[in-house]
């Protein structure tokens, strides 16, 4: 098989094992979405998901948010890695969703990433799992695995988000980045990866 075709039988295979997969954060609307994903850079969706809940229970607009004292806003996600550059980079987020876009997330990408603390990977997963837009999640799991597969050879996010959506078609993009980010959790580790019992065993030119 060539490379576009060992996509689609690999995506295949992935998808019988985590079927229905959509986000890993818990969220009501695209706003606490993209604070979530904000959120989760360098820390757990689980921790991210038992923090939430309160942040959004007492700042429950953009506008909310905004006009927050900062320590009220750090109180609120003391328990996220890094909380005190990330509460002022969602205060600010939220400041400018709500003067500059009327209180509603921006649907396009080069909006999104003019936000404090968005970058590509976190707009990709907002416009998928919000709006609906394919998008590639080059997260440090999709990049490892992704390149054990030889569906790569970068390092760079972006040039892998980018080299990605050469060979994978569109229409999956989304949830092949969320179906990688799992296997790449349960079983393509970084340290030891579970080889003997992935199903890709025969699609893997690390093994084959």
């Amino acid at each position: 098989m060539n490379k576009k075709e060992r996509v689609i039988s690999v995506f295949d295979k992935l998808t019988q094992k985590y079927p229905n997969v959509g986000t890993f954060l818990t969220h009501n609307n695209p706003f606490e979405l993209l604070i979530a994903v904000i959120l989760s850079a360098q820390c757990t969706d689980k921790r991210v998901n038992q923090t939430t809940p309160d942040l959004f229970q007492r700042f429950r607009t953009p506008q909310q948010l905004y006009e927050a004292p900062l320590d009220d806003i750090r109180d609120s996600i003391k328990s996220i890695n890094f909380f005190n550059t990330k509460a002022l980079n969602i205060q600010k987020t939220a400041g400018i969703i709500d003067r500059k876009h009327k209180g509603k997330v921006p649907e396009q990408l080069a909006e999104l990433i003019q936000l404090p603390g968005v970058g590509r990977k976190t707009a990709n997963v907002v416009l998928g799992q919000a709006f609906g837009q394919p998008g590639i999640t080059a997260d440090t799991h999709v990049k490892r695995v992704s390149k054990r597969l030889g569906f790569t050879k970068e390092i760079d996010a972006t040039k892998v988000e980018y080299e990605l959506m050469k060979v994978w078609p569109k229409s999956i993009w989304t949830d092949f980045s969320s179906i990688m980010i799992l296997h790449g959790r349960d079983t393509c580790n970084a340290r030891k990866p579970k080889c003997d019992d992935c199903l890709l065993i025969d699609s893997c030119p690390q093994i084959m």
